[in-house]
């Protein structure tokens, strides 16, 4: 008979501590999605008698038929914002690749130079103002760019694919060069594939970052048929908090304006798409981590 493989004491101390207290820690970071999916659904003056709570005593779609009243602009703002993240992440995510790349070559010799010019930019900037003369000089006033072209160039992004590029042997862009392929052709067919887990990862905070954006917006869109999501439903709230505070100020009392639920239900919407990515991301990941590995 085969006897069972006894486990190491050390494997076996892991599974008896660190398993309870990853599943521990699991529920410790869902909860408080929970808890903010629970309030959007209470009234508002349940929250301010009984404050948030994971199971509103008398459940109502109010905040959310606040929000979706204009079912045209949110679904306007969400066309916008998906066009943005996806047109944004992925010119972004090549343009860091092909920068990260470029820096780590050995026979570009002007290498270390640029990389502390990228570096240099971290510490220091010219501020704001000298920014917003830039791009409104380049015509982002009330135009789409201004939504995509700014966050195109990440240093720190170009920081991680050059140290996960360098990890790759130099000697197969040597053996590639020898069989006379090209410096494009070397990127995306060899040096692309075997980054995938850098590329999940610019890409992923990427995304995140376009996703989440609503500065740009503020700043340079004036034409409400370009709004993104997020500026959209700050919008919103400021419009819903203002006219609390005129109700206020002329001794009224409007209680139909749901501005907390409405926070909790806001929330949900823009968290809520940005989910359903990171499973796909996840997946792409670990496949990558597989072909970038070296057999023995």
């Amino acid at each position: 008979m085969n006897k069972k493989r006894r486990l190491p004491k050390d494997e076996v101390l892991f599974r008896v501590i660190g398993y309870p207290f990853l599943i521990l820690f699991a529920i410790l970071c869902v909860l408080p999605f929970l808890l903010v999916i629970g309030s959007s659904f209470a009234s508002e003056l349940e929250i301010a008698r009984y404050g948030y709570s994971f199971i509103p005593r008398n459940p109502t779609l109010e905040s959310y038929n606040q929000i979706f009243s204009n079912g045209a602009s949110i679904a306007r703002a969400y066309g916008v914002t998906i066009f943005i993240t996806i047109t944004g992440t992925v010119l972004s995510t090549f343009i860091n690749m092909m920068t990260g790349y470029v820096l780590m070559r050995r026979d570009f010799r002007w290498r270390n130079k640029f990389s502390f010019y990228f570096f240099f930019t971290t510490l220091f900037s010219g501020g704001l103002m000298p920014w917003y003369m830039v791009c409104v000089a380049l015509g982002f006033r009330d135009n789409i760019l201004a939504l995509i072209v700014p966050g195109l160039v990440s240093v720190w992004n170009i920081i991680l694919v050059k140290g996960f590029v360098g990890g790759i042997p130099y000697e197969i862009t040597e053996s590639a060069k020898i069989d006379g392929a090209g410096d494009f052709q070397i990127f995306i067919r060899l040096i692309w594939p075997l980054s995938t887990p850098v590329i999940a990862t610019i890409g992923l905070f990427t995304a995140l970052g376009y996703w989440n954006s609503w500065y740009n917006t503020m700043l340079f869109i004036n034409n409400s048929n370009l709004y993104s999501l997020q500026y959209l439903l700050y919008k919103l709230i400021n419009d819903a908090q203002a006219l609390r505070a005129i109700a206020a100020e002329s001794g009224e009392i409007i209680n139909t304006v749901p501005i907390e639920a409405m926070k909790m239900a806001l929330t949900v919407v823009v968290t809520g798409p940005i989910l359903l990515l990171y499973p796909f991301v996840q997946r792409y990941f670990i496949k990558g981590l597989t072909l970038g590995a070296v057999k023995g």
